[in-house]
């Protein structure tokens, strides 16, 4: 059978038959299991049955991967780094097909679900590159003592998903701590459960040893509440609200689990006047209209210097019109997400802010869960529009008068994700850039797709890093041997 052909009838099946976890490397559900059935946010129309997970499919799950946990620990790290890179390889083979299940559940636009699989590519290739690299240090103590360091793996990691960013935020997690040669049990969320399911069927086609990666499909409050629990869970990395966030911070304190958050943002956009406008903008609606906003990382607050306030604010008002729905912009995902962000639209109204354009649902949408992208004047950092996370294309704009008030501006916020700065003043990009606070910085662009670069943030926005060579770090831990030499 080709590529082609067994593409087509994965994705066929897909869309006809109900999920089922993966665990030990085979698909597992019992009889007695119910489902529930998603809305396709593109149409309203029915979606694909998810099973509900129970606490027994998590220890099944979880006892699998610690049964393959020392196998796995000790194959070769070359060897590990073979199987990363051909699950890298398969999804670029089969990112058509793996970008139709994606939109099946989430009802992005082609080219947003294409580059997501492709990322996730991406982070399975950048990590079958780093198993081989230097995992210790010497250090010199004594005379007649050898003293080391070794990174060893935590053992089974739970990764717990969100909707926005299904296969890409899997592979961000599982990727890592399968080069640092841990085990996974992942749960991604209900509603786009799809590609991760299909991820884990390729790491096993692929050559990952049955165990080592596993999917439980099914609710936060028993699957994810389940996972946190597990005794043989040994770390866990999730990706959602803060308010999920603090719930499983609560819960792991009991265990003493280690804990990776990435919790989302209210990132500030900053441009001062000297900046090149025409790219400022054009990167500004990118920022905040990319997945339709939903992204942690969004750029949301457009702080703008008060000199170029209304010609700039032209300037996105315009490339943001030029946008289409249904095109550019895909649907909010969920349909609690699409009323969340209609109430924001009335909160907007109620705190006197002034909508430059959009603020209501979308037009000729049909049934499906789109709104305007929407840009917000007369707003002050202290608004609930300017401090609280929409998590939909909502962008508010707060003028600034000098460099002192912009940072002010910036970190008055709860969130301290990412942050953009626009000037063509160098040393003014490097104060500002300093004073941030925030886990990454941009100058003179908008963007996050860079595998390399560790990701993670400051104060409500979580802690612990993903991507890059730093995620190893956080996906391993430190022992150290003393040795006298007599």
């Amino acid at each position: 059978m080709s590529v082609l052909q067994n593409a087509a009838e994965t994705a066929a099946r897909s869309q006809r038959e109900p999920l089922t976890h993966w665990i030990g490397g085979r698909g597992v559900v019992s009889p007695e299991t119910t489902y529930r059935v998603g809305v396709d946010p593109a149409t309203g129309g029915p979606g694909v049955g998810v099973p509900a997970g129970t606490a027994q499919d998590v220890d099944l799950a979880v006892r699998s991967a610690d049964a393959a946990a020392w196998n796995w620990r000790k194959t070769a790290s070359a060897e590990r780094g073979r199987v990363l890179a051909a699950i890298a390889a398969t999804l670029r083979a089969r990112a058509e097909e793996l970008a139709d299940l994606e939109i099946s559940d989430t009802g992005k636009p082609r080219r947003t679900a294409l580059a997501e699989v492709i990322g996730a590519a991406d982070y399975f290739e950048f990590y079958a590159g780093l198993v081989n690299l230097p995992h210790g240090e010497v250090i010199d103590v004594v005379p007649g003592q050898h003293v080391y360091t070794l990174r060893e793996p935590f053992g089974v990691i739970g990764v717990i998903t969100p909707w926005n960013l299904p296969i890409n935020q899997a592979a961000r997690a599982v990727a890592p701590a399968l080069a640092a040669a841990n085990t996974v049990v992942a749960k991604p969320a209900e509603v786009t459960s799809r590609t991760t399911l299909e991820l884990a069927r390729i790491a096993t086609k692929q050559g990952l040893p049955d165990g080592v990666f596993n999917v439980v499909l099914g609710s936060g409050t028993v699957v994810g509440e389940a996972l946190v629990r597990h005794p043989l869970v040994r770390k866990l990395a999730f990706t959602g609200s803060v308010g999920v966030g603090q719930s499983i911070g609560r819960l792991a304190a009991d265990r003493v689990l280690p804990l990776t958050l990435e919790l989302g943002g209210k990132s500030a956009n900053v441009v001062f006047d000297d900046a090149d406008l025409e790219f400022a903008a054009t990167e500004a609606v990118r920022a905040f209209t990319t997945n339709a906003g939903q992204v942690c990382s969004a750029g949301t607050r457009l702080l703008v210097q008060s000199t170029i306030h209304d010609a700039f604010v032209d300037a996105v008002v315009s490339a943001t019109r030029r946008l289409k729905v249904g095109t550019h912009l895909g649907p909010l995902i969920t349909e609690g997400q699409f009323r969340t962000v209609q109430e924001y639209f009335h909160i907007a109204r109620v705190e006197g802010a002034t909508a430059a354009t959009g603020g209501q649902v979308a037009t000729g949408s049909g049934m499906g869960f789109y709104v305007e992208p929407t840009v917000y004047t007369g707003v002050t950092n202290d608004m609930r529009i300017a401090r609280e996370e929409i998590f939909g294309p909502v962008l508010v704009v707060v003028p600034f008068e000098t460099e002192d008030e912009a940072v002010a501006l910036a970190n008055d916020s709860d969130f301290g994700l990412v942050a953009g700065v626009w000037t063509q003043n160098v040393s003014r990009a490097l104060r500002v850039a300093e004073c941030l606070e925030v886990g990454q910085v941009f100058v003179n662009t908008w963007s996050t797709a860079s595998v390399q670069t560790s990701f993670g943030g400051q104060k409500l926005s979580g802690y612990g890093r993903e991507k890059g060579i730093e995620a190893l770090n956080h996906y391993s831990q430190v022992k150290s041997v003393s040795i006298a030499l007599r």
